[in-house]
């Protein structure tokens, strides 16, 4: 399968709360594989690609944080100035909406990973590939995913 589970969790916009998640997640022995965070109105939007998609979602359910699964695509780009550009071009003239993206660190040279949410994962994941971007699997971040 080529989309990730991401899970999204609220959390107020307070000392302690970061720390609170990511530590119980840590204490069960997940890998954060990315993370991305945003601030709405007091709350943050904690997004996460986790090492094990069924074990974090217990976790988070047990310590009573608000949270959801989304499903989001990981896309190998080429790290040169433009690409990205050239890469929301084809989108657009698509008419494929960017809902949100983050860019992960530490990735192969050469190139950068973008995570992506889009208005039809679908749609997008065919015209990456068809223009030659390679999509990343679960299994490239190695995290285990359970059934939807």
């Amino acid at each position: 399968m080529k989309k990730l589970k991401q899970i999204s969790i609220f959390l107020e916009n307070a000392p302690g709360r970061l720390y609170e998640a990511t530590e119980a997640l840590g204490a069960a022995g997940l890998n954060l594989r990315s993370l991305s965070i945003s601030d709405i109105s007091g709350f943050g939007v904690l997004r996460i690609l986790v090492s094990d998609v069924a074990t974090a979602r217990r976790v988070i359910m047990e310590k009573q944080f608000p949270a959801r699964v989304d499903e989001v695509v990981a896309a190998e780009i080429v790290d040169t100035p433009g690409s990205l550009a050239k890469v929301l071009k084809l989108l657009m003239e698509n008419k494929v909406n960017v809902d949100y993206m983050y860019a992960l660190a530490g990735t192969s040279s050469g190139r950068a990973v973008m995570v992506f949410c889009f208005s039809d994962n679908d749609l997008a994941i065919r015209l990456l590939q068809e223009n030659g971007i390679r999509i990343l699997d679960a299994e490239s971040f190695g995290i285990l995913e359970s059934p939807a």
